[in-house]
């Protein structure tokens, strides 16, 4: 049975996945609608076509390769210099652009319907509407979360104290006697941390910042036991590996206590969300930049036969299976489930709209970069009386994009059999 609902509940997951770029898509087709750029056609999928239809001047359809989509906005590539030097870029570019402009009529050129021709900010906002459109996404499933169910947040008050050292190799239980710095220091379940080292503790979080910047150095720790204030016993905390904060899968020396904080569900509103997102956003933007030695890691781990990191890069496929293994679960409640279903879809497009940003061309990113280069050429040949340089030619950009490109579909490609053959566990 859970396997069953493992598949039911992966295949859910994976249409919202494709529904979610359907909608990236949708974010650059209407505001290139609205600025008069022509729009042949929008798709969900790549390949043969399995359904299509003409509604006036746009053939929407669905291909039999659900692993992304696309929108074809007419005028990408302007025309060419006829300054510019012959070299083997520049043929390569004219190739491309010679196959767009066969499509392109006389009158899309007279009534600058081509997306070249459009200002400088109305390009950035037809490039930028899909990545945003994936942040409205997050932010609405987020929001839905955080207001109607709420998030579980560690408070400062103690709900178990650890007895023995975390040491690298060698499980906690293996003490004979407490020897964490919270065992020897007397605090207890139930105690609040009110103030440590002279500083007063507002939250957890706060607590916890303060005993990993203390390294192994001495911990004067207050609490509030039955209304009281009480003093502890002076220690000192120690040194530890512990997880980094924006990157997980990183460990790094930090002070070390050794109590489990209690939970409490707190719900919130766009303030809190925001917040989420952007610690969100900057731990996305190290496993970006990481992606590539991720990605050989996950293949260097397949031909050797080891376990994947739980930390490493997912197919859509794989963050398919891993929705579905949350909903079949028999550890977790129906309402735990929703909220971690929606938070991995959340996060899912979060992701796809950072990765979207990155400024390489055929990437969204690439597109606003091109737009942002031309917007400065302008205008310093404005500055310094120079005559306007024209739009830039993205067509040259065209080597650096297939290359892009490859390496994005041999990524997904190993992605996707890593995630058959060696799915990741979690649980």
């Amino acid at each position: 049975m859970n396997t069953l609902l493992t598949i039911v509940f992966a295949v859910v997951f994976f249409g919202c996945i494709m529904a979610s770029i359907a909608l990236h898509e949708l974010g650059h087709m209407v505001p290139a609608k609205l600025f008069g750029i022509r729009v042949p056609k929008y798709f969900v999928g790549f390949g043969p076509t399995i359904w299509s239809t003409t509604r006036g001047e746009t053939e929407y359809g669905v291909k039999w390769f659900p692993l992304g989509g696309y929108v074809r906005l007419m005028g990408m590539y302007p025309p060419a210099d006829g300054r510019r030097r012959d070299s083997r870029l520049a043929r390569f570019a004219d190739t491309a652009r010679s196959y767009e402009w066969s499509e392109i009529t006389p009158d899309d050129v007279a009534d600058g319907r081509l997306f070249y021709q459009k200002k400088t900010w109305q390009k950035l906002i037809v490039m930028a509407g899909g990545p945003a459109m994936n942040v409205l996404i997050a932010f609405v499933l987020f929001w839905s979360i955080l207001g109607l169910h709420g998030s579980w947040q560690p408070q400062p008050v103690v709900a178990e104290i650890q007895p023995c050292i975390v040491r690298e190799n060698q499980p906690t239980t293996q003490c004979l006697v407490p020897d964490t710095p919270a065992a020897k220091s007397g605090i207890r379940a139930g105690d609040r941390v009110v103030e440590f080292n002279g500083v007063a503790i507002d939250s957890y979080p706060q607590l916890v910042e303060l005993i990993r910047a203390n390294l192994d150095g001495q911990a004067r720790i207050v609490v509030e036991r039955d209304g009281v204030r009480v003093p502890l016993a002076t220690v000192n905390t120690v040194v530890s590996g512990v997880a980094d904060e924006l990157d997980p899968s990183k460990r790094i020396p930090a002070g070390w206590f050794g109590i489990t904080p209690t939970s409490v569900l707190v719900k919130g509103g766009p303030v809190e969300v925001v917040q989420q997102m952007w610690m969100m956003t900057r731990q996305g933007l190290v496993a970006i930049g990481q992606f590539p030695v991720k990605v050989y890691n996950v293949v260097a781990d397949l031909v050797q036969g080891k376990p994947r990191d739980i930390y490493g890069p997912l197919s859509i496929l794989g963050a398919s299976r891993a929705a579905g293994e949350v909903v079949a679960s028999d550890g977790i409640d129906v309402t735990d489930k929703v909220v971690l279903f929606g938070s991995l879809l959340a996060s899912v497009n979060l992701f796809l709209a950072l990765f979207n940003f990155v400024p390489l061309p055929p990437l969204d990113g690439g597109h606003i970069a091109g737009a942002l280069w031309e917007a400065l050429r302008r205008a310093a040949a404005r500055l310094s009386g120079r005559a306007d340089p024209g739009p830039f030619d993205t067509a040259r950009l065209l080597p650096i994009a297939y290359g892009v490109g490859a390496f994005l579909l041999i990524s997904g490609a190993a992605l996707i059999v890593a995630d058959i053959i060696s799915p990741m566990q979690l649980f």
